[in-house]
């Protein structure tokens, strides 16, 4: 019997992905092992979102090869479906390349290890038109995955994902409602709607998201959490709808990159600053104490002292709940990587400061719900610490002790001032 050690980097989509190609090893017979040392095979589920991903890539396959002179590493997902483009991969660590579309059938591919020195199996990602439905009910999970699409019609003049992704495609509606039926049939009570732009489900199709939250909301599971979003996929009517759904959690996460014109149509965003303004200000309105966070990008070409103070300003008027930042990183053959360019310590330095903002915004966000009463998800038992952990619908997780053994998978109403917040 074969053995096999997986690592996934990146999204939440990858995560899941990795998991659909670890049961379907198993499932061939191949064995799972916790360490590359036991392992016949190495396989790296790969993320290629910034420079630093690529590096990582580089240094995971160099270092399995080093400990593990006897290791098959196959190098899987959006590097591998970039590879070309990276001109410093060390490609005698890797004995199989699988692009994002060979990864989910890895079956067909695997045994190829064992017959060529090397095999590189990438297919133009661009000419995959319709949506590959695989799904993986996980019994340790309390909230589930579910993916309904996968790529992006965009072409954000930093981004190198469309090129490992290629276009949108979209889960069927049957498909999507009949692995809720699935995970609801186990007991599970929250899934949470992925992709890699979830906005752009049923474009195909001339539908929308709307037009599948209206069927999942007909189900029978208690909650349901989106993926990111862009600020001009959140009109009027889904905020109506969303705001008297009974199954929906009011937790958003928004894919901003910056709140500052300028900086917006260098990167060939399809939204401005007074539209993002606009739909935040209704969110708060619309929901109470909903969860808003966000992905701002410092640094970018072009982007001077005073953009960046803007998107900071902006920011904190919008009182999101957290940022998730990212220092501007260079990818070859993007329209941004020919721009001028800013000097990494400013970068850092902007980054450091939209942290800070972002710890500061949060603490607002947890102090406006302390005195709350609010339903809680009971995921997990720590083994180590006896506290069992739970999470709202906005997404404030909290810690408690119970001696009760079966709390795993309940819902149940508490008073947030009872518990430390995060």
């Amino acid at each position: 019997m074969k053995t096999f050690y997986i690592k996934s980097l990146g999204c939440k989509q990858n995560q899941l992905e990795g998991q659909i190609i670890q049961n379907e090893l198993v499932n061939l017979g191949y064995e799972q092992v916790q360490n590359l040392n036991s392992a016949d095979i190495y396989i790296l589920n790969s993320c290629s979102v910034t420079s630093h991903s690529d590096s990582q890539v580089n240094y995971l396959l160099n270092h399995a090869k080093k400990i593990n002179p006897n290791i098959k590493t196959v190098l899987a997902g959006c590097c591998a479906q970039t590879y070309k483009q990276h001109e410093n991969f060390n490609y005698s660590n890797i004995d199989l390349i699988l692009g994002n579309s060979e990864k989910m059938n890895i079956g067909k591919y695997i045994n190829s290890l064992f017959n060529l020195e090397q095999g590189f199996f990438v297919e133009d990602i661009f000419q995959k038109k319709k949506f590959e439905n695989k799904f993986l009910y996980n019994p340790s999970s309390t909230r589930v995955s579910i993916k309904i699409q996968d790529g992006c019609n965009n072409r954000c003049s930093y981004c190198i994902i469309p090129y490992a992704r290629g276009n949108s495609r979209s889960n069927s509606v049957e498909n999507i409602l009949e692995q809720i039926e699935i995970v609801n049939k186990k007991n599970i009570k929250e899934i949470v709607l992925t992709g890699i732009h979830i906005g752009q489900w049923g474009l195909e199709e001339n539908k929308n998201l709307l037009d599948l939250l209206k069927k999942i909301e007909k189900t029978q599971i208690p909650r349901y959490r989106l993926g990111s979003l862009y600020v001009n996929e959140i009109d009027d009517n889904m905020i109506e709808f969303l705001s008297k759904s009974e199954k929906f959690c009011p937790h958003f996460h928004l894919s901003l990159q910056s709140l500052c014109d300028k900086t917006l149509k260098n990167m060939n965003r399809n939204y401005d600053t007074k539209l993002a303004l606009k739909t935040i200000e209704k969110l708060h309105k619309n929901f109470k104490n909903p969860y808003i966070g966000c992905d701002i990008i410092v640094g970018f070409p072009y982007e001077d002292d005073e953009d960046f103070k803007t998107t900071f300003n902006n920011l904190e008027t919008a009182c999101v709940s957290s940022i998730h930042c990212f220092p501007y990183s260079k990818r070859e053959k993007t329209p941004a990587c020919s721009m001028p360019q800013i000097k990494d310590s400013i970068k850092s330095e902007r980054a450091k400061l939209i942290d800070e903002l972002s710890k500061k915004l949060h603490k607002i966000f947890l102090e406006k719900n302390k005195n709350t009463y609010q339903e809680i998800l009971i995921e997990r038992k720590s083994p180590k610490t006896g506290l069992y952990s739970a999470v709202t619908r906005n997404y404030i997780k909290i810690h408690f002790k119970s001696d009760d053994k079966n709390l795993r998978h309940s819902l149940k109403t508490v008073y947030l001032g009872d518990y430390e917040l995060e």
